[in-house]
């Protein structure tokens, strides 16, 4: 289960069934079983404002991530991310481009 699967009619989404997605790839795909709760929560946070956004018709930018990344490498220490986290996190942003 890639993020794609997760973010499939993301605005027609609930936060609950959007939560219950994120579990299941975390459980699921080998890749992402690293990320601890808190990287979790941060992941969850930006998809729920991805969301908001496509509600309205916007959909994600490369310059959105790009900004948020940024906001994420400028406080990983006070959040406790590791270099790889912030690699799947990124890539899992730019699939919301898509």
């Amino acid at each position: 289960m890639q993020l794609s699967d997760v973010s499939k009619n993301l605005k027609d989404q609930t936060d609950y069934r959007l939560d219950q997605r994120l579990d299941k790839m975390f459980r699921v795909n080998p890749r992402y079983r690293h990320l601890d709760t808190e990287d979790r929560e941060i992941i969850f946070d930006l998809l729920k404002k991805y969301k908001e956004k496509r509600r309205h018709g916007i959909k994600a930018t490369r310059l959105s991530v790009k900004n948020d990344m940024y906001k994420l490498y400028r406080n990983r220490i006070d959040l406790g991310l590791t270099y790889n986290d912030l690699d799947d996190i990124r890539d899992m942003l730019l699939d919301l481009k898509e």
